[in-house]
C-alpha cells in the first residue's frame, strides 16, 4: 500500500460528517451551560456516531447524553448552521421552511386581535365556535403567562419561552356531539391534540401517548399527558409532558382547550409548577353580544 493514501469523501459523506461534528459541538455547549456532562465512552463510539452508523445505539446507551439532548432547542437547524453559521429561526415550528401551518382549530373573530397585558401577562382572544345547529358564536378565551406572545404565520394563540421552548397555546376541538365535558372520552382530546396536522405533529405524529391523570372540576376538565415528538435537529424522539384543560362554553358544540407543555426533563425540574399556574388561569366564556358580524378572520392573516 502506498505511504500516501488519498481519501476522497463524496459531498454527501462530507456533509453528513460535518453535521455530526456540529451536533457534537452544540450538544457539548448546551451540556456545559446547563450543568450537564457526558463522555464518549470509546473512540469507536465517537467515530461511529459522527458517521451515523451507531447513532441510535449511542443515544440509547448514554443516559446522560440523552438527558443533555433535552436541553437543546426544539428545532436546531443543522443545515442552516453549516451554511450560514447561525440558526435561521430557533423557535420550534416557526423555523419550518416549506411546512404547512399546524391546525389548532382556532378561528379568530374578524375585527379582533389577540392581546397580552404586559403588566399582568393576561392573554385575551375572541374566537369563533359553532353550536349544534351550526350557527357561529363568539367566545372569549383568556389565560395568564409570563411568556411573550409567539408571533409569526404558524402561530394562532400561543405564549412561548424563547430560551426553553416551554409553551402554552389554545386549541379548539371538533364537534362534541352534544356531550358534556365529563362524558367525552380521553381519546377525544388526544385525537384532537395529536392529529396528523396538529401542533405537535410537525415532523410526524407523536408516539408513546399516555393519559396519566384525568379530573373534572365544574365545567373544566384537566388531563396530564406524556408523549414523544421527533426532533428536527437530532432525528430522535424527545419525551415531553403536557397538561391540558378544556371546557365547552355554554351554547356551543366544541371544546376550547389550553395546553401547556415542556420537555420531560424540564417538567421534572420545575416547569410543571409554572405551567400549572398558566392552566389554572384559563377561562372560556360566551362573548358579550355586539352589532359586529360573527365571522372568522381569514387564517392566513391571523399571525
Amino acid at each position: 500500500m502506498s505511504s500516501k493514501m488519498r481519501v476522497v469523501l463524496s459531498n454527501k459523506s462530507l456533509w453528513t460528517f460535518l453535521k455530526g461534528v456540529v451536533l457534537l459541538i452544540v450538544s457539548s455547549f448546551f451540556s456545559f451551560t446547563s450543568g450537564f456532562s457526558f463522555e464518549l465512552t470509546s473512540r469507536r463510539q465517537a467515530l461511529g456516531w459522527m458517521s451515523g452508523a451507531t447513532t441510535a445505539s449511542f443515544f440509547r446507551g448514554n443516559d446522560r447524553f440523552a438527558n443533555a439532548l433535552e436541553e437543546l432547542p426544539a428545532s436546531f437547524d443543522v443545515d442552516s448552521y453549516l451554511k450560514s453559521g447561525f440558526v435561521l429561526n430557533p423557535m420550534g415550528v416557526s423555523g419550518q421552511a416549506g411546512k404547512s401551518r399546524p391546525e389548532t382549530g382556532v378561528l379568530l373573530r374578524d375585527g379582533s386581535e389577540v392581546s397580552r397585558d404586559p403588566r399582568t401577562g393576561e392573554i385575551l382572544a375572541e374566537i369563533i365556535l359553532t353550536t349544534i345547529s351550526g350557527e357561529k358564536v363568539p367566545v372569549l378565551a383568556s389565560y395568564s403567562s409570563t411568556w411573550p406572545l409567539a408571533t409569526g404565520s404558524v402561530f394562532d394563540v400561543e405564549c412561548r419561552d424563547l430560551k426553553t421552548g416551554d409553551t402554552a397555546f389554545l386549541a379548539v376541538s371538533s364537534s362534541t356531539g352534544g356531550k358534556s365535558i365529563s362524558e367525552l372520552k380521553d381519546s377525544f382530546f388526544t385525537n384532537n391534540l395529536f392529529a396528523p396536522k396538529g401542533r405537535f405533529s410537525s415532523y410526524g405524529q407523536p408516539t408513546d401517548i399516555k393519559v396519566r391523570k384525568n379530573s373534572v372540576t365544574g365545567a373544566y376538565r384537566v388531563l396530564d399527558l406524556s408523549f414523544s415528538t421527533l426532533s428536527q435537529s437530532t432525528q430522535t424522539e424527545i419525551p415531553r409532558r403536557a397538561r391540558l384543560i378544556a371546557t365547552i362554553p355554554e351554547g356551543t358544540n366544541q371544546a376550547v382547550m389550553l395546553i401547556g407543555s415542556a420537555a420531560d426533563l424540564r417538567w421534572r425540574k420545575g416547569s410543571e409548577k409554572e405551567i400549572e399556574q398558566v392552566i389554572n388561569s384559563f377561562r372560556a366564556i360566551p362573548a358579550p353580544q355586539t352589532n359586529m358580524k360573527v365571522r372568522a378572520k381569514e387564517r392566513r392573516n391571523q399571525g
